[in-house]
């Protein structure tokens, strides 16, 4: 097994030596020559595929199989009325994992470390308690629909793959390195362009398509007001801002050379410029996928009467007979893809938070024997999502209920990460920008009122 990267370091907590304060993203980064002229100067002539990273990674995981059930859902139930809201969201999928990116990079540490040490530690444990369990829950959800959609693609027992795509995911994680893991999981985005293929498999009235989405029909009906709550819950979830603020971190970390912002300002303009470029696309691509899902399900499943869709896997065998055997086999394909690439961040960033949380050395930088405590909780939320398929859970409510506790414990999140965000002792001279501050803000607001929302609509 070929060792992990050498020049991470020590972990948060490890280097007692370390400055306080203005220097605190220093920890784990005690390379030799790190301060001689010229080494810490960027790239300039990176491909444009090498300057994506935690972005686009983050971005596709969003739409994972369980997110593929819900935008399945609102396209058969509501047709191409619930189209705006892939544009809506995108400013602020946008803003908010900026933000959550700045800070991993500028401080060179997680979401969960940054709030241990400028908050209270009960805001931390129910925060981490409610991220962890949501992320179980929803790793259950994907594994399922992974399994339900190859036993559609090549018959089979479903349970059982969904043993094998749980083990599979977390050896991954634990025994591959950092280096060669994150390439794998950028490749892994591509299975989403299924979703954009599928869309010219069958046949779209365009116009109709774009008038609805740039003018859409609002509704205050119960079911169309719980289908946008919905939408907004799947899109900005919790787990991401962990999971980008973390992979800020450890491509750092792995890159020679590389400091946190705040200890190397000389490499801000160039990792800023990154990271909005890699922010905008990831989040960019995510939201056309969600709207093409929407699309997919709205001109066919729809228009054909079928608007009860309770799975992503049950979307795609409604789709057989609707739009044609290729039609099934990209949309199922896909559902596979995602999930090899959600389920890993999904335990990822649950790891990442509780490592965090209780100063453990943490990362996937990091061989077994450094990391038992972190790679113990990428495993133990793995495994108890395997375990509950073979439950008597409904999938369905425990989705729903993950969805639920995602937009309870996001509005929290995102509050604290904009106070931090503006605050010169952990952002040095990195505090966001005014538009940042706005669009993090109105990102936050929606949320709360989607929050909100969740009484009002909970009959349907």
């Amino acid at each position: 097994m070929s060792k992990r990267h050498s020049a991470r370091g020590k972990r948060p907590g490890s280097n007692k030596s370390r400055v306080k304060t203005s220097v605190a993203g220093r920890q784990g980064n005690n390379k030799p020559g790190i301060n001689k002229p010229g080494i810490n100067k960027p790239t300039i002539n990176k491909s444009f595929w090498s300057r994506l990273g935690p972005g686009l990674i983050t971005g596709a995981a969003d739409d994972d199989p369980s997110g593929i059930a819900t935008y399945s859902q609102v396209g058969a139930g509501f047709g191409y009325a619930i189209l705006w809201t892939a544009f809506f969201t995108l400013p602020l999928m946008v803003g908010i994992q900026i933000v959550s990116a700045r800070i991993g990079r500028v401080t060179g540490n997680g979401l969960a470390c940054n709030i241990r040490q400028h908050y209270p530690a009960w805001l931390l444990y129910g925060i981490v308690i409610l991220l962890l369990i949501a992320n179980t829950i929803n790793i259950a959800a994907d594994i399922g629909a992974m399994g339900a959609a190859l036993k559609l693609l090549v018959g089979g027992p479903a349970h059982w793959y969904a043993v094998a795509f749980g083990v599979t995911s977390a050896l991954l994680q634990i025994f591959i390195p950092f280096p060669r893991y994150a390439p794998i999981l950028k490749l892994l985005t591509l299975a989403l362009f299924a979703y954009v293929a599928t869309v010219f498999v069958v046949g779209v009235p365009w116009s109709d398509v774009l008038s609805q989405a740039v003018m859409p029909s609002l509704s205050l009906k119960g079911d169309y007001v719980v289908a946008v709550v919905a939408v907004f819950g799947t899109t900005i979830s919790p787990y991401l801002f962990f999971w980008q603020a973390s992979q800020e971190v450890e491509e750092q970390r792995a890159a020679a050379g590389k400091e946190p912002l705040i200890a190397a300002p000389e490499q801000a303009r160039a990792e800023l410029r990154r990271i909005k470029l890699d922010t905008w696309i990831g989040m960019g691509f995510s939201n056309v996928v969600a709207f093409f899902i929407m699309l997919t399900t709205a001109v066919t499943l729809h228009a054909h009467g079928v608007t009860d869709i309770q799975t992503s896997a049950q979307a795609a065998e409604a789709l057989r007979p609707l739009a044609g055997n290729f039609a099934f086999f990209l949309f199922s394909a896909g559902i596979v893809g995602t999930g090899l690439l959600a389920v890993p961040i999904l335990a990822g960033s649950a790891a990442y938070a509780v490592a965090e949380t209780f100063n453990w050395p943490i990362g996937l930088g990091l061989e077994l024997a450094k990391a038992r405590g972190f790679y113990a909780i990428v495993t133990i939320a793995t495994v108890l999502g395997v375990v509950l398929n073979f439950t008597s859970i409904d999938p369905i409510k425990a989705l729903f209920w993950s969805a639920v506790i995602n937009g309870v414990v996001a509005v929290p999140i995102m509050a604290v990460m904009m106070l931090m965000a503006v605050r010169k002792e952990i952002m040095g001279p990195f505090v966001i920008t005014r538009r940042l501050r706005v669009l993090g803000w109105l990102a936050t607001a929606v949320m709360a009122i989607v929050v909100l929302a969740i009484p009002v609509t909970w009959g349907h």
